[in-house]
């Protein structure tokens, strides 16, 4: 069995794992070892449906040492006139250069793709090739690093959880563009399953491609609050409704009287859209939509509201809440896959461990070389941890709170050490570190504004435990 050696064994190539390695080389002469399922490096970027793209600014995603996208903004379509959205294709060609030429070349860095890791023993991994096998062993000098913590399903490789009857024809939103092939029926009636992103998006795209909205029956378990995309634009131009933005966010918070009166105050300043607005969202997942989207699928007004799927017969839904009589040639598409699994948090730095999660939400790509960055600069865990303290990911209204505060306060703490707030500044992949450093002093509208998100933020960091206390 061969042995090899590695500093930091990085098990997934995704965006975190990548966005670690890539911080970690920068900070140090590490040597790295990055183990992946896949064949090329992007993690779930590679099982992704065709038209999928970011739902933030290409500007915030990535690894801190190359930018994504060319910093143009889109002329046509739904985000016309805001920062482009990197494809699916786009942000897997990013990773596949950001190994050949950042990581690779340093010498520092071994790639070793379709080969799935086994375990530890005796300060060693395991691992084996998916293709042949054959196992090796890594001997680890200093930490696992287990970039999967964060990892998200999806539809192409997530098996349904609810039972399809002979007959009933079933796609994911990949198989959805590939009706084309010779055989296939074109389908009398469609129907979206599950309420997250990916549905929203298999909903405008159908509606793009001319489909009517009375042949769309959507099944949405949860209506969900949205960020308005507007809200997260990294250019200068946008200063007011960004920090503005968050401004609102902080003033809305302090002054909210519970987590329902919260997100109205959000939606009424511009913060955050619905579908539907006679419906009351229950479910938060930063899912970020143009004001464009969101009208678009306001046409889709066949929305089965009876809980999540139980079984698909011929001719009916069985879903929580009762069944629903469908059109024999439906044609239902899956996107109930969880985008991110639900985990209990952990400490992310631990004895010869280390678990990158979000300290930032739901900035993924940033939490990672913030991670990777404190690894590299500090050596007690305890501090470690401290400057990385978990955020939870929002599952419901209640949750947006929670990852608000545990942001802030990270934030914070990261500004008491002044090398670390330069760099965090300096990061690309900081939202608008760079957008706040550069403001001109003598800009007293900007710099009142600022003045005010500070007094906004103390004040919603006092009513916040009021408000976690009413959370459902």
């Amino acid at each position: 069995m061969a042995l090899l050696e590695t500093d930091y064994l990085v098990i997934g190539a995704g965006a975190t794992g990548l966005a670690f390695a890539d911080t970690l080389l920068q900070q140090g002469d590490a040597h790295i070892t990055l183990v992946d399922l896949h064949a090329k490096p992007g993690g779930h970027w590679n099982d992704a449906y065709p038209f999928v793209a970011l739902h933030q600014p290409s500007a915030f995603y990535g690894v801190n040492s190359l930018a994504l996208g060319s910093g143009r903004k889109d002329t046509v379509g739904h985000n016309a006139g805001l920062y482009e959205l990197a494809s699916g294709v786009e942000v897997s060609g990013y990773f596949h250069k950001v190994m050949q030429q950042q990581l690779l070349p340093s010498g520092r860095v071994h790639h070793l793709p379709m080969t799935r890791f086994l375990g530890m023993a005796d300060g060693a991994g395991r691992i084996a090739s998916v293709l042949s096998g054959a196992e090796s062993q890594i001997r680890v000098r200093r930490k696992v690093v287990d970039a999967r913590w964060f990892s998200p399903s999806v539809p192409a490789t997530t098996q349904p959880k609810f039972s399809v009857a002979p007959g009933v024809r079933r796609v994911t939103p990949t198989g959805l563009t590939q009706l084309w092939q010779a055989g296939q029926e074109r389908p009398g009636q469609f129907c979206i399953l599950g309420a997250g992103k990916t549905a929203m998006d298999v909903g405008v795209w159908l509606l793009d491609c001319g489909v009517s909205p009375d042949a769309i029956r959507w099944v949405m378990p949860r209506d969900a609050w949205l960020v308005n995309r507007l809200t997260t634009q990294p250019g200068e131009e946008f200063f007011m409704h960004a920090i503005g933005g968050q401004v609102q966010q902080m003033k809305a918070m302090a002054e909210a009287t519970d987590p329902v009166d919260l997100f109205e105050r959000l939606e009424a300043s511009g913060q955050m859209l619905r579908i539907d607005r006679t419906q009351r969202p229950r479910m938060f997942h930063y899912a970020t939509m143009s004001e464009g989207e969101v009208q678009w699928l306001r046409q889709i007004t066949q929305v089965i509201r009876k809980g999540r799927v139980q079984a698909i017969e011929a001719g009916a839904l069985v879903l929580d809440q009762g069944r629903e009589t469908m059109d024999a040639g439906t044609l239902y598409i899956d996107c109930t896959a969880s985008a991110v699994e639900v985990r209990e948090m952990a400490p992310m730095f631990q004895p010869g461990r280390i678990l990158p999660q979000l300290v930032r939400a739901p900035l993924i790509s940033f939490s990672a070389a913030v991670c990777a960055y404190v690894e590299a600069n500090f050596d007690d865990d305890a501090v470690k941890n401290r400057l990385c303290t978990p955020v939870p990911f929002p599952r419901s209204v209640g949750g947006y709170v929670a990852a608000t505060m545990g942001s802030l306060a990270n934030q914070l703490r990261w500004g008491e050490d002044k090398v670390m707030r330069h760099w965090i500044r300096e990061s690309r992949l900081d939202g608008f570190g760079r957008m706040v450093a550069g403001v001109d002093r003598n800009d007293a509208e900007k710099m009142a504004l600022l003045g005010e998100l500070r007094q906004q933020g103390a004040a919603a960091m006092a009513n916040a435990k009021r408000l976690l206390a009413m959370a459902d």
